[in-house]
């Protein structure tokens, strides 16, 4: 039986008939309703055609997680009074709950992804809902730029709606075509903010590091609400490790703790979102599963903790991780609102009021953050290799796409211009990373499929940290475990050898024949090092002392104190991290492997072959045979080949500069005078900076160069010697470069000075003295001079860029400063009018009798 007083309890219900018509005229919608409206559960219904309102049509709902999914198919089949699988149905990874009357389907925006690229069509289907699309997670992004296509050049007659309780409403109106927005108002229960930032500093959080500091904190803010106020208390954690840290310290808190994360067992999620049942007070401790999507009944209180998880990826060392970050102004807007769905409510937010202010607005769309490897495939197997063609909110990053493109293109997933293979559509189907899928089909073909299976079932979903560090004795622990990791491990083993045999169930690739077939490795534990090498190849590790290994992208890697992988030879790490100002990353997970596995993983980051290049200050010449970084054979190189050595030695020169050269005093100045000509007359003279210089090392430095062999030969090189190669001689400019750019001006006391270049204007430094008579500043190439005017003793006295100002106006009161210093020199009242000198006055004289 329909439970109709429910169903008109909720708000959005007056929001329905306006979106049936934004529907009907325009296919597409984007509907904004608040928490606790009924986005989730009564839209779906009333545009299937369930709530006797509407002609009946297939609605398949999209929800960014499982348990969010499995919870709103269960409240609508209960709006129903069914179970899930008659009229409403659900299917996530590993589970599924659909009958024959099923038109309400609830699905994961991974399934609905895999679903697109088995059938683009869409065939049965008449409504899609991307529900929650202001998380941006890039499956939901990605999901819509497909649905739009199939609108487009498929299915004009699919309607699409975009629905969120707090999203950019104009953006994605814009990206549907100009769909209309349609609101609908909710209950609005006032949340009052209680600021509760701890006492003490403490440490930011760095990669999946929380300070326990804070969560002692978080946990003291619990208590102090329960003691405070009435209700139930929902406290939101980054993570499960936080979650059970949290737990720990809240016994004896006179509250039933349940902790609700994507790894819970459903038991605990169902048992959460049925509200307590003997009286008593809960405290829900969760991630941001709980931020919307969900209804936790009793809750009138929320403990924000002001974190959040989100993915991050070290293109340049190949790593890819979650790491913990302030929370956005709208996350904290959202998890507030879970204390007001029901009555006014309070939230506890641990951090002050001024540091909310600079938090940033929104979350990171996950598309600029996240390894983008199974959303190139995706587009790639999509027909649009690079995504240039999708409608998204936001491009993906370029870096990020073209480290994306690599790694499918030595898993074989595409070829050379990008293009999906054979290959690459098989491993697309197998609903995992296309990492792991690489590791599941070829490593089905040497270990067998059943153990690749059960390999890629745990690099799929990280093993508890009490599992600990070493793959294969996870692998053994999750065997004989009981707990709720080993049985959705189990689960997803199952699926996997599944998809390995063909079939047509979700996630399953194509009929082929078995995969298996090749003789397997003796132990698992050779077993797992094969796998989770085929999956991360750039990581296979070699130890260099300690718990030091090098992999073969180049990282350094460490290990945890005490870890039981210490004094392997060689590793396949699986999962790691860079924290924060380290230069090694840090080993969570990973097996034991020798070196023919790492080779035959690695293969093609094989070289082998001479190496002549620059290292450590100087030319290193050596037969080499290496995987990526790491090096398996060196011996020295007697005779490398002239050109090797003179290509090493330009990169020596890149890498550290022209200062290889032999510069004196002489080749000094002709480099300035020649930056000055550039700057003041162009070309042809030429530029003479260090870039530009490097740039033309090939030319200026020959033949030198062609004859070195080693840093010393270059320190040989007169660069001053070199650089006149550079003069444009063609032209016959050349032979002007003396008169253009002189070493020395001759001044009218005889002196022949040196202009110093190096600055906007040459500088001329000469005794005062010796410019008496001089009206013009001296200018080379048409440039006026910057006069440094020195006292008798060879000290600034003055500077000046027009002298005959100077003779007007300054000389007077340098005059009466200096004279009385130096009063054995001349100091006339007009300088203009007599003869420049060297020498004293009494010297002067003398000169002049004789």
């Amino acid at each position: 039986m329909i439970r109709t007083d429910a169903l008109a309890d909720l708000p959005v219900r007056t929001a329905v008939p306006a979106l049936r018509r934004a529907l009907d005229e325009r296919g597409t919608a984007v509907l904004c309703a608040p928490p606790g409206t009924g986005k989730t559960t009564l839209v779906p219904l009333a545009l299937a055609g369930l709530t006797g309102e509407g002609p009946p049509r297939r609605v398949v709902v999209a929800e960014p997680r499982r348990i969010a999914a499995r919870a709103a198919a269960r409240r609508m089949a209960w709006l129903l009074g069914e179970r899930p699988g008659g009229r409403v149905g659900f299917t996530v990874r590993g589970e599924r709950a659909v009958g024959p009357d099923t038109v309400v389907e609830v699905v994961t925006t991974g399934v609905l992804l895999q679903r697109l690229q088995r059938d683009q069509e869409l065939a049965g289907s008449d409504v899609v809902i991307l529900d929650e699309c202001h998380e941006r997670h890039l499956d939901a992004d990605t999901a819509a730029a497909f649905l739009l296509d199939v609108r487009e050049t498929l299915r004009p007659d699919l309607r699409l709606v975009a629905a969120s309780a707090t999203t950019d409403a104009e953006g994605w109106a814009r990206l549907l075509g100009g769909a209309p927005v349609v609101e609908a108002t909710g209950i609005s229960h006032p949340v009052e903010v209680v600021w509760a930032p701890p006492t003490a500093p403490v440490r930011p959080p760095h990669g999946m590091r929380v300070d326990p500091a804070l969560l002692a904190h978080v946990a003291q803010v619990v208590r102090r609400a329960l003691a405070e106020r009435e209700g139930d208390v929902l406290c939101f954690l980054p993570g499960v490790g936080e979650i059970a840290q949290v737990a720990g310290r809240l016994a004896g808190a006179g509250a039933e703790v349940l902790q609700v994360h994507g790894r819970a067992p459903a038991s605990v999620q169902d048992a959460v979102l049925a509200g307590s049942s003997g009286g008593g007070r809960r405290v829900v401790l969760a991630t941001s599963v709980a931020e919307s999507s969900l209804t936790v009944p009793g809750v009138r209180i929320v403990v924000d903790s002001g974190l959040a998880r989100e993915p991050r990826t070290d293109h340049a060392r190949g790593l890819s991780a979650l790491t913990t970050v302030r929370a956005s102004q709208a996350t904290g807007r959202q998890r507030a609102g879970r204390a007001g769905r029901e009555a006014p409510g309070a939230v506890y937010r641990c951090w002050t009021e001024a540091e909310d202010g600079r938090l940033a607005r929104f979350p990171a769309p996950e598309i600029r953050v996240a390894d983008l490897t199974a959303f190139a495939l995706r587009a790639a197997c999509w027909g649009d290799p690079g995504a240039v063609g999708l409608a998204l909110l936001d491009p993906p990053p370029a870096g990020a796409m073209s480290a994306a493109g690599e790694v499918l293109t030595a898993v074989g997933a595409v070829d050379g211009d990008g293009r999906v293979t054979g290959r690459g559509t098989r491993m697309s189907r197998l609903g995992v990373h296309p990492r792991l899928a690489r590791a599941l089909v070829d490593g089905a073909r040497e270990v067998g499929g059943r153990r690749a299976a059960e390999v890629v079932a745990l690099l799929s979903e990280e093993p508890p940290r009490e599992y600990g560090d070493d793959l294969a004795a996870a692998l053994r622990t999750a065997r004989r475990g009981g707990d709720g990791y080993a049985a959705r491990w189990r689960q997803e083993v199952r699926r996997l050898s599944s998809s390995l045999g063909g079939g047509t169930e979700e996630g399953r690739a194509p009929a082929g024949g078995p995969v298996g077939g090749a003789a397997a490795p003796a132990t698992d534990d050779a077993a797992v090092g094969l796998v989770a090498a085929l999956a991360f190849p750039e990581r296979v590790a070699r130890a260099r002392g300690g718990e030091a290994f090098l992999m073969a992208s180049g990282t350094g890697a460490e290990l945890r104190d005490g870890s039981g992988l210490r004094g392997s030879p060689w590793l396949a790490v699986a999962v790691a991290d860079r924290p924060t100002h380290a230069v090694s990353a840090r080993v969570r997970l990973a097996a034991v492997i020798d070196e023919d596995t790492a080779v035959l993983a690695a293969g093609h980051l094989r070289f082998r072959g001479e190496e002549v290049r620059w290292s450590d200050g100087d030319v290193v010449a050596r037969v080499v045979d290496r995987l990526g970084a790491v090096e398996l054979v060196v011996r020295p190189l007697k005779q490398p080949a002239p050109e090797l050595v003179r290509t090493a030695l330009l990169e020596g020169l890149r890498r550290e500069g022209t200062g290889l050269l032999r510069w004196t005093r002489d080749s000094e100045q002709l480099r300035a005078r020649l930056a000055f000509l550039h700057g003041a007359l162009g070309a042809p003279w030429p530029e003479v900076s260090e870039g530009a210089l490097l740039a033309r090392a090939g030319e200026w430095l020959e033949p030198e160069l062609s004859r070195a062999r080693r840093r010393a030969d270059l320190g040989r090189i007169d660069a001053g010697q070199a650089l006149r190669r550079l003069l444009p001689w063609a032209t016959g400019e050349a032979s002007r470069l003396d008169e253009l750019a002189p070493e020395r001006i001759e001044v009218p006391s005889g002196s022949r000075v040196r202009v110093e270049y190096g600055a906007e204007q040459p500088v001329l430094a000469v005794k005062l003295q010796e410019l008496f008579g001089l009206a013009e500043t001296p200018s080379v190439a048409g440039v006026p001079v910057l006069v440094h005017l020195l006292s008798p003793a060879g000290r600034p006295a003055a500077v000046t860029a027009d002298l005959a100002s100077f003779w007007r106006e300054g000389y007077r009161a340098v005059r009466a400063e200096l004279r009385g210093r130096y009063p054995r020199h001349p100091w006339p009242e007009d300088p203009t009018t007599v003869e420049a000198t060297r020498f004293t006055s009494a010297r002067l004289k003398r000169e002049q009798r004789s």
